[in-house]
Order: structure tokens, then C-alpha cells, then sequence
């Protein structure tokens, strides 16, 4: 079941920095009942597309709801930064890494 969703790119300081794109509580409650077998340290392996780039990578549970961490190569293929507000899709990944 793919979701799509828009959300506002936000910087999370730990000891580097990440961007992340916040997935809305109810779709994010509706992915975890989802991949429930597929979840290892409360993370779910996901395929995102966001415009023409999709990657793959694994969202983050964070304050009751999913965190997409959006890639650098992903950010200056779409031109896109934090306080920009992105259309994404996800589909949960079953199979291997794409590189």
C-alpha cells in the first residue's frame, strides 16, 4: 500500500546533521499496522520518491510518528532544503537495497 504525503523538510541536530520529512500521525499508524513484520528498532525499510528521485531507506519512529530521513544526493537532485515543503510517496521495501 504506498502513502503519499507533503510535509516541511526539518534539520535534526545529533552529532551530524539530518533532514528529515515528518509523515502525518495517522498514515504514519497506518504504515507501523502495515510492516509490522518488517520493523527492526521501530524503523521500516521504505522506497520514497520524492519528484523524479527515488531512493531508498528506512523511516524513523520520532514523537508518535515516522521521520523520512531525506539524503543529501536527494536534496540536490530536486533541489530542495529544510523549510521546503515536498510531496513524498513510500512504499514499503520487502526486497534488497537499491544502490
Amino acid at each position: 500500500m504506498p502513502w503519499t504525503f507533503a510535509a516541511e523538510l526539518v534539520e535534526w541536530r545529533g552529532p551530524a546533521p539530518f533532514v528529515f520529512a515528518p509523515m502525518p500521525t495517522a498514515m504514519s499508524a497506518e504504515l507501523k499496522e502495515a510492516a509490522r513484520h518488517l520493523m527492526y528498532w521501530g524503523q521500516i525499510p521504505v522506497s520514497a520518491t520524492i519528484g523524479d528521485t527515488r531512493f531508498d531507506t528506512a523511516v524513523w519512529p520520532k514523537d508518535g510518528r515516522f521521520l523520512v530521513p531525506i539524503k543529501m544526493n536527494v536534496r540536490r537532485a530536486e533541489s530542495i532544503d529544510v523549510g521546503d515543503v515536498v510531496s513524498i510517496g513510500l512504499e514499503v521495501r520487502t526486497g534488497r537495497l537499491r544502490s
